[in-house]
């Protein structure tokens, strides 16, 4: 395609009288990892829902591969591989029939699905597991083949919603790891997750939604220069020595200074800051470090629960 490989145009879903999307706008160009992020009851999930077809629009326009997901739900279900946050994988199948029976919901010649099912196990390392039970599989296993499942039809698309959720590190990697190989392959991915060093890794842009709007958009280290700024000064300071040190930070440009409870956050301090964390000395109360997404993501949303 020459165009976006996924297209939102004003995008609204309702409950009833609850918004949860209002008015979403952002397009995915293909061969691109794309990131929704945001809180819990933001309204992300509901949006992948809206591109899965799992989930009616209200109002705008929202196209996939070209397609209309209100009147051409059958073509989009087609070019999509959907990875839910949930392993809601067959436990009475072993592991190859679990991706076998997958395979005839999309009509695939026996002996082509056979070889794609080959292919997602070894591209997933669970070559050698395709005829153990999935009870017997560890939980990073399960991830891995919940992914290979999305895979087998070959699709334009890989949705992927809190693809790493309750994995250890070594299993995130791993999966890291097999999502850039699938991207270098050509495959198109929209991602959710909780995990900011995941969205920084993985995508190329990003969108960040908060009570169902998009507060901001772009590629997540520009993200981080804007909103954050290449250092961080985290600070604990006692009362006796927290007023003058802020005075002396809040006289210079540039600077944004967040205070949440007894910590002290100060954005943008450059040799200010750096001046401060060499006085403070003390590492458990100063810790000077790089501007992440993590910054980005609380700074636009705020630090409290939403639910």
């Amino acid at each position: 395609m020459t165009g976006p490989i996924i297209e939102a145009q004003s995008l609204v879903k309702r409950y009833g009288s609850f918004t949860a999307v209002d008015g979403v706008s952002f397009s995915v160009a293909p061969n691109e990892c794309f990131g929704v992020l945001g809180p819990n009851g933001a309204g992300k999930s509901t949006t992948i829902k809206m591109i899965s077809c799992r989930a009616p629009v209200t109002a705008g326009v929202l196209r996939v591969a070209g397609y209309d997901v209100m009147t051409q739900a059958r073509q989009v279900k087609r070019e999509l591989g959907v990875v839910p946050q949930e392993d809601n994988l067959d436990e009475d199948l072993p592991v190859r029939q679990n991706l076998e029976v997958y395979a005839r919901y999309y009509n695939l010649p026996r002996k082509l699905a056979r070889e794609r099912v080959t292919e997602a196990l070894e591209l997933f390392q669970l070559l050698e597991r395709a005829d153990a039970k999935v009870d017997d599989l560890s939980g990073g296993m399960k991830r891995r083949l919940v992914i290979a499942r999305a895979l087998v039809h070959d699709p334009q698309i890989l949705v992927l919603d809190e693809p790493t959720t309750g994995l250890d590190p070594q299993a995130r990697h791993l999966v890291w790891q097999k999502l850039r190989l699938l991207k270098q392959r050509g495959v198109t991915m929209l991602l959710t997750t909780h995990y900011m060093d995941e969205a920084a890794h993985l995508c190329d842009r990003l969108v960040i939604i908060h009570r169902g709007k998009v507060l901001t958009e772009g590629e997540p280290f520009a993200l981080i220069r804007e909103h954050a700024g290449d250092e961080v000064l985290e600070l604990r300071l006692d009362e006796r020595e927290r007023a003058p040190i802020l005075g002396e930070l809040s006289g210079v440009p540039g600077i944004t200074i967040e205070e949440v409870e007894t910590m002290v956050y100060v954005y943008g301090g450059g040799e200010g800051g750096r001046r401060i964390a060499e006085r403070v000395g003390d590492p458990n109360r100063v810790f000077l470090r790089p501007g992440n997404l993590e910054d980005v993501f609380l700074r636009l949303t705020g630090r409290g629960l939403l639910d």
